[in-house]
């Protein structure tokens, strides 16, 4: 795990919640300035990986390196080496946009001089200036999307986590929001790591693709290769062939999850 172009390492790495194994012995790499898609079903485990990613679960087994860090020996670092937009909105919708981004600011310990500059830097890159003193609750999804893009580059990250990052948005505002994401990684040249469950997304604008099912990476490469190695002509189909037809049962997932979380708390990580 030291070679230097790759940000991201992960070697045989494992969660299991009791008898229940969540991520099952993975290992992938992502490259430095790589757009990089991470699909999978519902409660395939690419939460569970991610969150292990981020610092907010423990693995099992294996090993993560994260811009050279380890993030579960070294969380400080390695938290500020990647900014994320979860799947779930995080925003304080009581506060206005401006200070939704100061007080992610002053959490990363962003100097006071560069943090106003960086801030008016961002919003007019989401186009959201003119909306900085408005209250967050007054915005709309695709709004509140573009604001955590803003607040998750605020303090410089390598790495950006993006999960389901367009999910509930309409087909303008998620072609919008990939125009920003594609954007930032040119302009800031960041590492994004994106999942998402529109493939036609992932065909469109990832470098490369890990497919991950039932906990395991069952295929991974460029989209191109993919639809090759599948005899498809597109990602989805190629994806839909690699994890099956059949429709995943989204309550069992829930209750997978609810199990996860119990499991987390009673052992106390």
């Amino acid at each position: 795990m030291d070679n230097n172009n790759h940000i991201i390492e992960v070697k045989n790495l494992t969660k299991r919640f009791s008898s229940f194994t969540a991520v099952d012995d993975i290992s992938f790499n992502v490259e430095k300035g790589d757009i990089f898609a991470f699909l999978g079903p519902n409660g395939a485990g690419k939460t569970t990986t991610i969150k292990m990613l981020t610092t907010l679960l423990f693995p099992t087994e294996g090993k993560i390196s994260l811009n050279g860090y380890n993030p579960m020996s070294q969380k400080d670092e390695a938290r500020r080496s990647f900014g994320i937009v979860f799947q779930d909105p995080s925003l304080d919708d009581e506060l206005t946009a401006r200070e939704n981004l100061e007080f992610h600011g002053v959490l990363y310990k962003v100097p006071g001089r560069l943090m106003n500059s960086r801030i008016e830097e961002l919003m007019k890159f989401v186009e959201l200036w003119e909306r900085r003193d408005h209250l967050v609750k007054t915005f709309s999804g695709g709004m509140k999307r573009r604001l955590e893009i803003a607040r998750g580059l605020l303090h410089h990250p390598k790495i950006f986590f993006l999960d389901e990052p367009t999910q509930g948005l309409d087909p303008q505002t998620r072609n919008h929001m990939w125009e920003y994401i594609e954007n930032l990684n040119k302009k800031e040249h960041i590492t994004v790591f994106f999942t998402t469950h529109y493939i036609e997304e992932a065909e469109k604008v990832a470098r490369r693709v890990a497919i991950m099912d039932h906990g395991k990476i069952v295929a991974q490469g460029t989209p191109d290769g993919l639809k090759e190695k599948t005899g498809k002509q597109t990602l989805e189909d190629a994806f839909l062939s690699l994890t099956g037809h059949g429709i995943r049962d989204e309550e069992a997932s829930g209750v997978d999850r609810m199990r996860q979380h119990r499991a987390m708390w009673r052992r106390g990580r």
